[in-house]
């Protein structure tokens, strides 16, 4: 079943029952961003909807969920968002992801030689590195850029057994990200002065936060601003080829935000997170475990490889949060940034109680689509021939 009306309809029950059993159960500890991650990826493997979309197979329904309802997402939940908030967390988290990039550069090298890609991969192992590094600096832009360099989409079932098991690990590292403050902050080492209500936010249903009135008149002026801003931005983009349409759709979004009048719009936060748990729920479709069976020795080396580089990374930026003391939400917002980009940063951000730190999340997320390549290229080239 690849109906649009058919998929989209299955993501807003699970959505749905998510939601209930967050509000009426223990589960209100995973929250809801985390469940509808695993509950997807459950139904999609079981073959209730599809696991994922290819050019081969197109599923429509999850491609306009990820080119517009996840900037649509970011854009209406960027509107009531204060400049000050940003603050104190801007430079933190910035270095946090910046040091992050350079983390995932150092595990591609480590997986690699763990894994042997030389002989295991072949002699595209370099074009394959590099390509892990992009994305897991600034996303499936990067990814593809590098592959098409590289020549690597010719190589039908390398490319489509990357793209496996990276949606695999970018699954496990977002449960991850969640999990890892929330296990950690009662004994996590805190600076002079520093509350434990600064470490992680209160834990919520969130029946409050995103609980709204609204009027067929205010769902249509933020429908028409956010997909007027999307549209804008991609045609910006079209101008200026070598800057994301994300920066462009996050400058219009801060310029709105400044006037009174549309950043207290009804809507803007029920509709903002409901557009990324469908985000958040497709993610979880492409988890497709079922594909690993096809790829045989080949699957296991680049899910290995994979599941080093990013653990690698996650050893490197929580050891440097812990020696300095930094806040554990900033290190996982820091970290999701990199693996799992921008909207999946700010829906971490949201499910860790931490409001101030949803701006920060989008900018880094849009600072790694403009670093990832120039990266990925410099370990495919310079790093990586090292091992050869």
């Amino acid at each position: 079943m690849t109906e649009a009306a058919y998929i989209i309809g299955i993501l807003s029950a699970v959505i749905f029952l998510t939601e209930l059993l967050v509000r009426r159960s223990f589960l209100k500890h995973f929250g809801t961003a985390l469940l509808v991650i695993l509950v997807t990826a459950l139904i999609a493997n079981l073959g209730i909807i599809p696991t994922g979309s290819s050019d081969a197979g197109p599923i429509p329904a999850y491609t306009f969920i990820f080119d517009t309802v996840a900037p649509l997402a970011i854009f209406w939940l960027l509107l009531p968002i204060n400049l000050k908030d940003i603050l104190k967390a801007g430079r933190s988290i910035i270095l946090m992801f910046l040091f992050g990039s350079l983390a995932t550069a150092a595990g591609v090298f480590v997986a690699m030689w763990a894994v042997n890609g030389p002989e295991t991969i072949g002699p595209l192992y370099n074009a394959i590195g590099g390509m892990f590094v992009g994305t897991y600096t600034g996303g499936s832009v990067n990814f593809n850029t590098l592959g098409l360099h590289y020549g690597v989409m010719e190589e039908g079932v390398l490319y489509g057994g990357s793209i496996v098991v990276d949606n695999i690990t970018t699954t496990l590292w977002m449960v991850v990200s969640i999990a890892i403050p929330r296990a950690v902050h009662h004994w996590w080492p805190k600076r002079p002065g520093q509350e434990f209500t600064e470490l992680i936010g209160e834990v919520s249903t969130g029946v409050e936060e995103d609980t709204e009135t609204i009027h067929p008149l205010d769902l249509g002026v933020v429908l028409a601003l956010g997909l007027g801003a999307v549209w804008l931005s991609e045609r910006i983009a079209v101008v200026f080829p070598s800057i994301p349409s994300a920066l462009f759709l996050t400058g219009i979004a801060l310029v709105l935000a400044q006037v009174p009048g549309i950043s207290r719009l009804p809507g803007l936060k029920v509709m903002g997170m409901f557009a990324v748990y469908l985000f958040l729920c497709v993610i979880g479709a492409y988890c497709d475990v079922g594909a690993m069976s096809g790829l045989g020795s080949l699957g296991i080396t680049l899910l290995l490889f994979t599941l080093i580089t990013v653990g690698v990374h996650g050893i490197l930026v929580y050891g440097l949060a812990w020696t300095f003391k930094i806040n554990p939400v900033i290190a996982s917002i820091a970290s999701q940034a990199n693996v799992g980009g921008g909207t999946s940063a700010l829906a971490l951000a949201r499910s860790l109680g931490r409001e101030d730190l949803v701006l920060p999340s989008i900018l880094i997320g849009s600072l790694g689509y403009a670093v990832g390549s120039f990266l990925g290229f410099w370990v495919a080239e310079s790093w990586l021939p090292l091992l050869g």
